[in-house]
């Protein structure tokens, strides 16, 4: 696939203006209200009092400030505290972070807002919230421990979310690269997509649980994005960071298809002669369609990405959910997506059968 289009940055939801065969512009046309995940999900969706407020303060900067110099040539400094709770809530969304990451969302600065940052992990630390369970080369990974999401909970900052995990364990047994490397795709998308607005970062969701038992389906989606556009609550997001095979990466796609493509019967009981999707009626209840997948690839050179995403389009050729692929230093530079699938309820109800009426 060519790009007809040259890479520009995206406005935040702009209507996508697409080209034939070419890349295309974020963020485009998906939603209704906030999210409303039930049933078949294993954490606790971010509500409605998260998402509502996004309308009324869009584009505030709300990052700590960076030191400044004042009219009488002081330079002002971030306050420890509001460090450590803005430490507390990103990691609370994003589940771990190096001292970087974290700096370039709290302070937006380099060495200055490490070092403020590093300070407010210590004190984390200290007092039983954070912690750390390896490293990314010469950086620490730092995660909440059980008490600090509690505390996010405790001080109304995130929901509870009982059987959501620290990462702890995944640090610990060698998959930290690949969450860091999650945490560098949210805040890519945060910084390039949504222009910038920082209160979205409480709108994400890692590792969330999309299931359907009765097929026995089951797939953890790397981050959702429960920020609503026209026509869907969240956007789905997948990250490759080159570890598994293209084959299980096309696997993976596919697999979003067979949970859109289930079906079950309406009423209580399923006991009403009408069907209705599963994911509608079970999952994204006030979405029209069914929410886009983004898959951003990693982990590899450039040109080897570039090889890595034809071959996904080769692969998921004729799959009926909306689909964009994109590469992570393409999605850093704010440069358009590529549109692999387009969404086909017609279709793809065509391709999956009615279930066994009962």
């Amino acid at each position: 696939m060519t790009s007809t289009s040259s890479a520009r940055q995206p406005a935040p939801e702009p209507r996508p203006t697409w080209t034939r065969g070419a890349e295309q512009s974020p963020g485009g046309p998906e939603s209704s209200a906030a999210s409303s995940a039930v049933n078949d999900s294993n954490v606790v969706p971010i509500t409605a009092a998260h998402t509502a407020r996004q309308h009324a303060s869009r584009h505030a900067d709300t990052s700590l400030s960076s030191p400044e110099t004042s009219a009488k040539g002081k330079r002002s400094t971030p306050t420890a505290g509001k460090v450590r709770a803005d430490a507390l809530r990103l990691l609370g969304c994003v589940r771990i972070a190096t001292v970087r990451q974290m700096a370039e969302v709290i302070t937006r600065q380099e060495s200055d807002g490490r070092s403020y940052v590093r300070r407010a992990m210590v004190k984390l630390e200290e007092l039983g919230l954070a912690e750390t369970n390896g490293k990314d080369g010469k950086h620490q990974i730092w995660n909440l421990t059980v008490a600090g999401q509690k505390a996010l909970a405790d001080g109304n900052e995130l929901p509870l979310r009982p059987k959501a995990g620290t990462g702890a364990k995944a640090v610990r047994a060698g998959l930290g690269p690949h969450g860091l490397a999650v945490t560098d795709m949210m805040l890519a998308y945060t910084d390039t997509v949504l222009s910038g607005d920082r209160e979205c970062l409480t709108d994400w969701q890692v590792e969330v649980n999309h299931a359907i038992k009765q097929t026995g389906l089951s797939s953890n989606t790397d981050a959702v994005l429960a920020v609503p556009t026209k026509t869907s609550e969240v956007r789905l997001f997948e990250l490759d960071n080159g570890s598994m095979s293209q084959a299980r990466l096309a696997r993976e796609v596919w697999d979003y298809e067979r949970y859109a493509g289930h079906r079950v019967w309406e009423g209580a009981r399923g006991t009403i002669g009408g069907t209705y999707p599963f994911w509608q009626r079970h999952r994204y209840t006030r979405s029209k369609t069914f929410p886009r997948l983004y898959v951003v690839l990693a982990g590899k050179a450039e040109h080897l990405l570039d090889n890595r995403r034809q071959a996904l389009t080769a692969d998921v050729k004729g799959i009926t959910v909306a689909v964009w692929v994109s590469t992570l230093p393409q999605l850093e530079r704010g440069e358009p997506w590529y549109e692999i699938g387009v969404d086909d309820p017609d279709r793809r109800r065509r391709r999956y059968p009615e279930p066994v009426g009962r």
